[in-house]
């Protein structure tokens, strides 16, 4: 009698750190999609491919070739479909690949600089938000690595201020020009206020959610940026990040929040 042939369960260390890197890929993608609307869009993908392996097996030559058509066409589809986490996910992989801003010196032993800077308009961002939530200001103020016109400049008012409490209270008090919108922060500086940012098209958020709440998830969904909502009726503070939202923020985790991430 014939040993039972095992070779094909031979795998190489190669092969499990192939298997690893797949799974950490396949996380991180669920973690870009998860809750949002893009999940129902890739469950669809899924039974369309399923649905091509079945009506090939029986056979059925029109609809093989209807999906066919689709599945053949399928990674230029994935790349339409799918072009804003896409974009998501290659932010992710490079956000930390920016040699100008992050130099080995600065990467082992900090910029003290930078620091001081960072401390300085997170306090004064803190100060304001509490000032609004007090007076019940709504406020949407958004804190990214990157300066993308594409979805900031183009659509406000251009600024390169230093930033203060009494510069954001001025900003999104109820009579400003510019209090309708949201203000980007980056590098320290406030780049831009009034602008119009892209709403999130995630179904699941709760019916009481305004524009501002929208806005600040749909933009944390398309990049790298966090987003402070301070409610108009209510005066809570909400926090933003990859889609997912925080609300009835208190300040002490406002702030734990703003210098992990922003």
């Amino acid at each position: 009698m014939q040993g039972l042939d095992l070779s094909f369960l031979h795998i190489r260390l190669l092969d499990v750190v192939d298997i690893i890197l797949v799974a950490v890929i396949m996380y991180y993608v669920y973690n870009l999609i998860r809750g949002t609307i893009a999940v129902n869009i890739l469950f669809g993908l899924v039974i369309i491919y399923l649905a091509y392996i079945l009506v090939d097996q029986l056979s059925m030559r029109l609809l093989s070739r209807i999906l066919g058509g689709f599945v053949q066409v399928g990674f230029l589809a994935l790349i339409i479909v799918f072009q804003q986490e896409i974009r998501r996910f290659l932010l992710l992989i490079g956000k930390n690949a920016n040699l100008k801003k992050n130099t080995w010196w600065t990467y082992f032993f900090g910029d003290k600089t930078l620091k001081k800077t960072n401390l300085a308009y997170i306090k004064a961002t803190l100060d304001a938000c509490k000032s609004m939530k007090a007076s019940r200001t709504g406020a949407l103020i958004i804190f990214a690595k990157y300066f993308d016109e594409q979805y900031y400049q183009n659509s406000g008012e251009s600024m390169d201020a230093h930033i203060s409490k009494r510069l954001l209270e001025s900003i999104f008090q109820k009579y400003s020009p510019l209090h309708d919108g949201a203000v980007v922060i980056t590098d320290g500086k406030l780049k831009c206020a009034s602008c119009i940012l892209p709403l999130t098209d995630n179904e699941n958020l709760p019916l009481h959610f305004g524009l501002r709440h929208r806005a600040g998830i749909g933009i944390s969904e398309v990049s790298d940026a966090v987003a402070v909502i301070v409610s108009e009726e209510t005066g809570e503070i909400a926090y933003a990040k990859q889609g997912r939202v925080k609300m009835n923020v208190g300040y002490a985790e406002l702030e734990r929040l703003l210098n992990k991430d922003a």
